[in-house]
């Protein structure tokens, strides 16, 4: 595999929110995405607040855009996200924003967060 489609998703947060929205990020929504073969990439609040709103970035690949449909729907559609972190999660949600590319694998690289250091 030499490219990759990313998929960037941001996401507006309630106001108040973002502590908790990030603990159910880390410690439910992003492992059962990865037992779903989903590769998280990246996942953080932003770094520079937008109008002083609270906003969250998720980003995540795969290996193409079939793949992508597919694991998506296996994994929103699972028991294990109805009945885990899904109304913890969209209820935080104030809206979001989704943008796929295709990228090469070294700028996939670059992009990975290792889950060890955060901003």
């Amino acid at each position: 595999m030499t490219t990759a489609v990313l998929e960037i998703r941001t996401y507006r947060l309630h106001p108040g929110c973002l502590t908790a929205f990030d603990e159910t990020m880390r410690t439910a929504s992003l492992p059962l995405l990865r037992r779903f073969d989903i590769d998280v990439v990246h996942a953080a609040p932003s770094e520079s607040p937008e109008d002083g709103s609270t906003d969250y970035v998720l980003i995540r690949s795969y290996p193409t855009h079939e793949e992508r449909d597919r694991l998506e729907a296996a994994f929103y559609s699972s028991t294990e996200w109805k009945a885990g972190p899904a109304a913890a999660i969209l209820g935080a949600i104030e809206s979001y924003h989704t943008i796929t590319m295709t990228v090469d694998i070294a700028t996939l690289d670059a992009l990975r967060w290792d889950g060890a250091s955060r901003p």
